[in-house]
């Protein structure tokens, strides 16, 4: 682990700020009420899974980077951290309570993560995605406000840089609501101005 890995991984939570991180309360509201467990799948260092754990009693956090894995396990808190790929993790089918991703589908393949978190998900559940997709011409003006909103939240925050491994979207927009709308009907999906969109989808029940 490089000395400026860790320098950065260990800022305080409530001292960070990035894209990622602005959109976390969108997360967190979408825990339904009574949630016992809870996964986040691309856990990174864990500081969703640190603040999930405030309100759920049961929090795995899952992500294929050893080191990411490490420094999350080395913060503490009663969470479990399992290194691995989501997709062929052995998780019990209709399990969860709420599923919650950021800025990871986009290192997966987006139709199979998808119907692999509707899958683990109990009827009532709750997914919650903040996620990357790649800018088209149709998106200039989300590009002109998040550009401009980003100055502005930096000059406000600082810029907190993640230590994760980062990988460039390979979906546009269009071709991502598309795969949302076909695996998760009637899922919400909002694209919002710094660079992010997120999809919420309650399974139904019965």
């Amino acid at each position: 682990m490089s000395r400026a890995w860790h320098s950065r991984a260990m800022t305080p939570d409530g001292e960070r700020w990035n894209h990622n991180i602005h959109y976390y309360p969108l997360i967190l509201d979408a825990i339904p009420p009574g949630a016992q467990a809870a996964l986040d799948v691309g856990c990174g260092e864990g500081m969703l899974c640190r603040q999930l754990r405030e309100r759920v009693p049961r929090v795995v956090g899952i992500d294929a980077d050893p080191a990411s894995i490490a420094m999350a396990t080395s913060a503490g808190g009663d969470i479990e951290y399992v290194r691995g790929d989501f997709l062929s993790r052995d998780f019990v089918p209709e399990s969860l309570d709420l599923i919650a991703s950021v800025a990871a589908l986009h290192h997966m393949d987006v139709a199979q993560a998808l119907t692999r978190m509707r899958e683990l998900l109990r009827p009532g559940g709750v997914l919650a995605i903040v996620g990357l997709a790649r800018h088209t011409a149709a998106d200039l003006p989300y590009g002109a406000m998040g550009f401009f909103a980003h100055r502005v939240l930096k000059r406000r925050h600082g810029l907190w840089k993640q230590p994760s491994p980062i990988a460039d979207p390979v979906l546009t927009h269009r071709q991502t609501r598309r795969l949302v709308a076909e695996v998760l009907p009637g899922a919400r999906y909002t694209q919002h101005v710094l660079f992010r969109f997120s999809v919420r989808w309650t399974r139904p029940r019965g």
